[in-house]
């Protein structure tokens, strides 16, 4: 029973390290197809608004390759090096889109304000836009099919480039309207304002990214609700006899950990305390989809097994019957 058990959890782990770099290989050619269409659209119009969001697609096509990159090294197996694996890798992945973005920002900023100093009339506006709306087209539906792909592998490498596109798509469809109305109105500067918006929401994407990153590299605790489902089923074991202690959850990119402490009688067997542990870690990993729990089993009577709690633990309440 317990091999059985051992044997499924290690083919949980590997298929959460499953390549999934088929769809980095997607998005390269959604970017290179709508760098390739905005561009024609740009140069057939002049509108730093159309510019501006060609250039996100350029950055959409470097955060592609590095995301090509890390998923490559997330689908290696852990060896005596990395024994945990390489699933981080998808956190240097966003943190290095993040700083892309805010290139490509800087330079719309720039030639936004230039335009805005020294307007120019837009030509070819119909055309232009049509082209961009079939861009925009193109990033949509990769974007969908990235964000399901992500959702159901826990990838944030996939997650953040689906954002990313839906975002994309958003300023296309701002941008289609900003020139739009410069053809109708006439009136050049809201071009180049237009493009100084899109600038501005390109540098918050980025940041909400390198946040993440952040946050992903230093090791953050699981989200509050599945804390709570964590804590929850462990308070439902709870008694005079049996208490847990030092609870610790992590994020590491698609993958996710638990420690805890369990105290048991000290007058249980070896065999009766083995079988108490393995039930409980697989009912909080069936709780918690991809979670992998590591215990230690302690004697609830000795001292000393309240003298080695961590300060970051997540507290749960004694609740006896």
């Amino acid at each position: 029973m317990v091999v059985r058990e051992l044997k499924v959890r290690e083919s949980d782990i590997v298929s959460e390290r499953r390549d999934l770099s088929p769809y980095a290989w997607l998005s390269i050619g959604a970017a290179i197809v709508t760098i390739a269409l905005k561009t024609g659209a740009w140069a057939l119009t002049g509108s730093v608004g159309l510019l501006s969001d060609a250039a996100e697609s350029l950055v959409n096509l470097a955060a592609a390759v590095v995301a090509l990159i890390a998923l490559k090294a997330i689908a290696r197996p852990a060896d005596s090096t990395y024994t945990y694996g390489r699933s981080k890798a998808e956190y240097f992945s966003a943190a290095i889109e993040g700083m892309m973005i805010f290139l490509a920002a800087g330079a719309i900023l720039i030639v936004s304000v230039e335009r805005f100093v020294h307007p120019q009339p837009l030509e070819n506006v119909g055309l232009g836009l049509v082209i961009s709306i079939v861009a925009a087209l193109v990033n949509g539906v990769v974007g969908w099919i990235l964000l399901r792909a992500g959702t159901r592998h826990r990838s944030i490498t996939l997650t953040a480039d689906a954002k990313h596109l839906f975002t994309d798509v958003m300023t296309s469809v701002g941008v289609v309207i900003g020139v739009g109305l410069v053809a109708l109105t006439g009136w050049e500067r809201l071009d180049p304002i237009l493009g100084f918006l899109v600038g501005v929401n390109i540098v918050i994407v980025g940041s909400k990214l390198v946040v993440e990153s952040v946050h992903g590299l230093l090791d953050r605790t699981l989200p509050d609700g599945e804390n709570d489902t964590l804590v929850a089923l462990l308070q439902s074991h709870t008694s005079d006899d049996v208490q847990f202690h030092g609870l610790q959850t992590r994020v590491a990119g698609r993958e996710k950990y638990a420690n805890v402490d369990v105290l048991v009688p000290g007058a249980w067997t070896v065999a009766e305390g083995h079988r108490f542990i393995e039930r409980i870690e697989a009912e909080l990993e069936a709780a918690v989809p991809g979670l992998v729990v590591v215990t230690h089993l302690e004697p609830i009577e000795d001292p000393e097994s309240y003298e080695d709690i961590p300060t970051g633990q997540i507290p749960i309440p004694h609740t006896p019957d």
